[in-house]
């Protein structure tokens, strides 16, 4: 005899109130865990040791994938708990490193396009780092902050002029500025440099002390461990050195580059990618498939790309668009995509087992070869 729906709810509701109780436990834990790591944080900064360490963390993981399993839970359950908790530590540890050890002190900096997505994360940056900062952008920024609306009519007398605008409207300030360099460093932080060049080159040419940057992640970032930021010289190494020296307190990789090495290799790892994408999800839009239909049938493979895939679709078609055109090397890396998908496509059609496997084999060979991540 089956009991009935009513008895069911009575054996579950307070099945499901211990459920809760266990769940403010647990984030109880995660709060002082936090606290913790904060007073970690503390004594490393003032030992002056490093805030990340890899081969304490790999310990801590192997524990936890140990102690998952002494509780019947799977190693990979305690790996992803671990993590997302070290993760959070990490975040704290270098919000509290940015902020007393940051360049700021106080010296004004101005961004022009401080209202966009990017613009803001530099404002919340910059400021963290002790900066007074004042934004010029047509558009309503933060609320708290100074916006002068154009930076034309703004005596540029700050220590730092950071440009976060869109790729055109930058090389057109870059332009405007070489006729009159203010005197602190200026930076813009462009995903290309090729549309920039000559308003990087003008600039400096005038005196300006100028640097172009690349922040390799979007406005959304709170930890930057893992996250690479370029620096491309333009001839005042100066400049370059005060770029750096804001984002020497975080975990991130700093990485310094001439300006076209810069555009050839971001041909691949932002256009390819993202070219790769848009070809996916345009094939699946234009397959005749409905999307629930398909994630009926879903693989470990399928699922991973279409979530690679949904983010780049809800990315900023404008800038997606800046980055397949204005790049001087961008058309190489969409040849080289047409010529693979040709190459497979060939392969495929002829029945090629021994093609097939060739295409495998070297794609290994290469992976196999990059640094781990």
């Amino acid at each position: 005899m089956t009991e009935s729906s009513e008895e069911a709810r009575r054996r579950l509701d307070p099945l499901r109130t211990e459920l809760g109780e266990i769940d403010r436990e647990i984030l109880a834990l995660v709060a002082r865990r936090q606290a913790l790591a904060q007073r970690i944080g503390q004594v490393k900064r003032d030992a002056g040791i490093p805030t990340r360490d890899f081969r304490q963390e790999k310990d801590v993981v192997q524990r936890a994938r140990a102690a998952a399993v002494e509780h019947g839970l799977t190693p990979q359950l305690g790996e992803e708990l671990i993590l997302a908790l070290i993760r959070g530590s990490l975040t704290v540890q270098e919000k509290d490193t940015v902020a007393t050890k940051g360049e700021g002190s106080g010296r004004r900096v101005l961004v022009i396009g401080g209202a966009g997505h990017m613009g803001r994360w530099f404002v919340r940056y910059l400021a963290a780092q002790g900066f007074t900062v004042e934004i010029a952008d047509p558009g309503d920024g933060p609320s708290d902050v100074i916006n002068h609306r154009d930076w034309r009519t703004v005596t540029l007398d700050h220590e730092l002029v950071v440009i976060a605008a869109p790729m055109p409207a930058t090389a057109q300030i870059l332009d405007e500025l070489a006729k009159a360099p203010p005197a602190g460093v200026v930076f813009d932080v462009g995903s290309l440099k090729s549309p920039l060049r000559k308003g990087l080159h003008a600039l400096r040419a005038a005196g300006g002390r100028v640097t172009s940057v690349h922040p390799m992640f979007g406005p959304d970032t709170e930890l930057l461990s893992g996250r690479h930021v370029i620096f491309v010289d333009c001839g005042a190494p100066d400049a370059t050195a005060a770029a750096r020296a804001l984002f020497e307190p975080t975990m991130a990789t700093l990485v310094e580059m001439d300006l076209e090495s810069h555009d050839r290799l971001i041909a691949y790892v932002l256009g390819l990618s993202h070219a790769l994408n848009i070809a996916f999800f345009t094939a699946l839009a234009e397959s005749g498939e409905a999307a629930p239909r398909l994630a009926t049938l879903s693989s470990t493979t399928f699922d991973a790309q279409l979530g690679v895939a949904a983010k780049v679709a809800a990315e900023n078609p404008d800038l997606y668009f800046e980055i397949q055109t204005l790049n001087d090397y961008g058309t190489e890396s969409l040849a080289a995509l047409l010529y693979a998908i040709e190459r497979l496509r060939s392969v495929v059609r002829a029945n090629d087992l021994e093609g097939f496997r060739g295409l495998m084999n070297r794609g290994r060979a290469y992976l196999q070869d990059r640094p781990p991540r």
